[in-house]
Parts: C-alpha cells; structure tokens; sequence
C-alpha cells in the first residue's frame, strides 16, 4: 500500500513539473501589445525596436512592412530614415577630426568654409564657433529644405545654401534656436577638412569602425534591399528626398546598428568595435551648452533628478528615438516609417526596464497649459517698421501692435495681414500670417510666414520663415527681419 504522503505527492508531480516547465511571461508583451496597438490605430506600417543593457543587446525585433509594395517585412537589421538622430552621428565624425587637432571647437565656423560663409546679421559671425553651432546656440535660424525626386527642381550647391540662409538671427551664444542649417554647415566642414565627402567621411571613421555595417548617408549601393520606405498617414509611399542639410538629417540605420552607437555614447567597449572618441569626448558630448540643453549633437534632459541624453527625429514619412540613460548603461531605439507615436513605445519599454525612470516620469507630468490671448506688453504697442531682408534683396514691412493684441502685418506689394496664434514669452513675439517671401526658391510652393522676433535695445529683430503650407512640407526658408518702433508725432 502507497503511503498517504507519497501519493499526494504522486499526484502533485505532474502539475508542478507542468509549473517548472511553463515558460516565463514573455516581458516585452505589454510592448509588443503597444507597438501592434499604435501600427492599427496610427496606419503605420512598421516598427523596430532594439533594447540594450552593459555590453548586451537584450532585445531587437521589427513588426510590419519594412515595404508594403514589394512585401518586406521589418526587421533588426532594416534601415530607417534617421531624420534628426543624423545629428549626434555627424557630431561624433566631426569631433574625430578635433581629437586629431583638424578641427578647433571654438574658432569661428567660417574659419573652415568656403565662398558660402555665415552673415552676422544680427551679431558677429565670428561668435558663431564650430561648438555654438553644434549646439544650436550659434544664432541660426530655423531651416529645413526637402529635394523630392519626383519635382525636379534645382539642388543648390552647400555653399549657395549657407550664404543664402546661413544667416545669424541672433547674437552667437544669446538663445538656443534649434537650426537643420547648423549640421548642414557641419558636413560641410567636415568635407572641406579632409577634403572628402561626408558620407565617404562618416562611413570610414564611424560607420565601418563601430561594426553598423547597415548605416550609411543617404542609401549606399548595395544596401538598397534593406531600406524601409517612407509613408504618409495615409500609408501612401513618399517619394524619395535628400536635403541641403545632410549632415542634420540625411542618414539612414537599423534598430540593430542605432542601438550598438547608442552603446557606444554609454562607454560600452564591445569587442568587435574600435573606439572613434575617447571616454573624455563623450562625456564632454553630453554636457549642455549654455544656454540650452543641447550638448554636442545630444539633447540632455533629467527627470526627477535621473540624467537621460537622446535624439529624436521626425520628418515626412519618419518618426525615429535614440534615448540614452547613463546611470542605468541602458540605451532604448524605436524607429517607424511613418508618423507613428515612438515616444509612446519608448515610454512602454522605460516602463519594464527602468522602472524609476518611468515613475518619475509619471510624478513629472502636468496638464498642458491653458491658452492665453496675446496681451502685448505696453513697450510692444505701436507702429513698427522695417524690412525682411532675403538673400537677393530688402522688402519693406510694417507691424501694428494693438493694445487688443490684435497684430497687423504689411509686407510692401502684399495683402495687410492678421498675425495669428500671437505670442508673447521671454522677451519673443512670434506669430504666422497669410504672405510669401518671393525669392525664386520660396516662390516654388505655398507658404505662409512664420514670425519670431526678439526685443532689444528697443528694436524687433529676428526671423521671418516662409514655411510650406502643402502635404508633404517642402522647406523653412528664413530671412532676417528688423523693426523699430515709430515714435507717435506730439
């Protein structure tokens, strides 16, 4: 007869091998969840994502149609247009030539240009160093220009790019103004220093020794069947474009590639890698620069007193993140094809992996501020008048600030205009009203004109952007406006 104990134990053995056996909840499903969630609700087409944690990559996988016409998939090793995530790559190549002594962070930019120079407009350009522009804090302005291959319209060379819109609409080192321009110019010195082109530049002294043998500037031959198109939301293809900013913008990489530089910012010295920068450049790449958050091709960010330093991207048919969070050596990647939410997943994978990350974010979150009307200061109320100065000529411009808050714009030979979402905050009016800027370039597509001027020294001055209004966008195109108050007649 089997004793009593033992033939409990008898029954009980299936279930508890049964138990041992089954596997562990998988704990990238509530991420998985969120990803197949946002490809349904956003039409997007694919997603990668690739985790990293030490000298290990914990997880990589693609979701969806890395191309939908020709039917492939996603995957770790499938190139994504980068958009703005180029910046903290090309920063790496430049700072490579300033450890070898090529390149001095601090002189001014034009000491490496050519004909196209940048134009103090509103400073001198001599303030204007090779680090004030890596780190927006230069006095560039907004800019971005798309080339699509189906318009075939003129690719001006980089030097008529930067001596038309290299222009600064600030004094160097006075306000952080996020500009494209700043990283085109970068690529440019990059090629005038070695005298070799920037892509053939980056991909011998970062791509080829940081083992992203699925990276390149724009799409190297032989790579093409690893590119993930480009779709609008309404999951239509975007055809092709390249910029007159390629150093800001132009790079293309995998979650698998993306993850293993990301690595690499953290001090991870894997095997298979050489060292381009050394522990000290790095770390000096993830301090701010006064007087923004930017370090040198890094945004730095903390949140309830813990460090992250990330890149985020996003253009036509683009939505990238690269987030770095040093004292945890972790690095997160989510790139989509399209316009997607990535800081959603981003946010999903913080949540398993770095849980006080995520709870600080919780505790960080507030309501989005209600909105004002415009109540210009009494220094703003009056009668101002000046110029938008373009590349090839001065056209004369008149604001009326009214005590209402009610702003009229007169660009001269142009309907009078209502400037509209007016906005007053840290000494800046900005703005946007129905106009063109007719040069030859903007004249290409509709637009209307985005204000941002900055009071001093009792004069407005600043920017004065044509800013396509079409689907895809096409270009910000800024030029320089300066205004001063008339005085009212006794």
């Amino acid at each position: 007869m089997i004793p009593r104990r033992l033939f409990l134990l008898g029954l009980l053995a299936p279930s508890l091998l049964a138990a041992q056996q089954a596997p562990a909840r998988d704990q990238w499903s509530s991420v998985r969840d969120t990803i197949h969630a946002l490809m349904t609700r956003a039409n997007v087409p694919s997603v990668a994502v690739a985790v990293a944690r030490g000298h290990q990559i914990i997880w990589e996988e693609g979701f969806g149609w890395a191309d939908r016409e020709r039917m492939i998939r996603a995957t770790p090793n499938t190139m994504y247009s980068l958009a703005s995530i180029s910046k903290p790559m090309t920063a790496t190549g430049i700072l490579t030539l300033a450890e070898r002594g090529k390149i001095d962070l601090d002189k001014p930019a034009n000491d490496y240009l050519g004909v196209g120079k940048l134009t103090g407009l509103a400073g001198d350009a001599s303030g204007a160093t090779v680090r004030r522009v890596m780190s927006h804090t230069a006095g560039l302005p907004l800019h971005y220009q798309f080339y699509y291959a189906n318009q075939p319209y003129p690719v001006v060379s980089n030097d008529e790019t930067i001596a038309r819109y290299g222009i600064l609409v600030n004094p160097p080192g006075d306000v952080y103004e996020y500009s494209n321009l700043g990283y085109g110019i970068i690529d440019q010195i990059i090629s005038r220093s070695t005298a070799q082109d920037y892509a053939d530049f980056m991909r011998a002294n970062v791509f080829v020794p940081l083992g992203m043998t699925h990276t390149s500037v724009g799409i190297a031959p032989g790579l093409e069947p690893y590119v993930a198109q480009r779709y609008d939301l309404k999951q239509r293809l975007i055809p092709f474009y390249d910029f007159d900013h390629r150093g800001a913008s132009a790079i293309f990489s995998s979650a698998h590639d993306l993850v293993r530089f990301g690595m690499f910012h953290l001090k991870d010295h894997l095997a298979d890698q050489r060292a381009v920068l050394k522990d000290s450049t790095i770390t000096a790449m993830q301090q701010p620069v006064a007087p923004a958050n930017y370090g040198l091709g890094w945004i730095i960010d903390e949140r309830g007193g813990l460090k992250f330093v990330s890149h985020t991207g996003g253009m036509p048919g683009v939505q990238t993140g690269l987030t770095l969070y040093p004292a945890e050596d972790v690095a997160i990647v989510v790139l989509i094809n399209a316009v997607g939410d990535a800081p959603k997943v981003t946010r999903e994978i913080e949540r398993i992996v770095l849980p006080r990350y995520a709870e600080a974010r919780r505790l960080a979150q507030t309501p989005p501020p209600a909105k004002v009307a415009f109540q210009p200061p009494n220094e703003l109320v009056g009668e101002w008048s000046g110029t938008i100065r373009t590349w090839d000529r001065s056209i004369p411009l008149t604001v009326a600030i009214k005590p209402d808050g009610d702003v009229h714009v007169h660009v001269e030979g142009q309907m009078e205009a209502l400037l509209n979402d007016a906005k007053w905050e840290k000494n800046e009016l900005t703005g946007r009203f129905a106009g063109t800027i007719p040069t030859s370039d903007a004249s290409r597509w509709p637009h209307e004109i985005l204000f941002s001027l900055r009071l001093r020294n009792g004069a407005l001055s600043g920017m004065a952007a044509a800013v396509t209004t079409t689907d895809p966008v096409y270009f910000a195109l800024t030029s320089y406006a300066s205004l001063t108050k008339k005085v009212a007649a006794k």
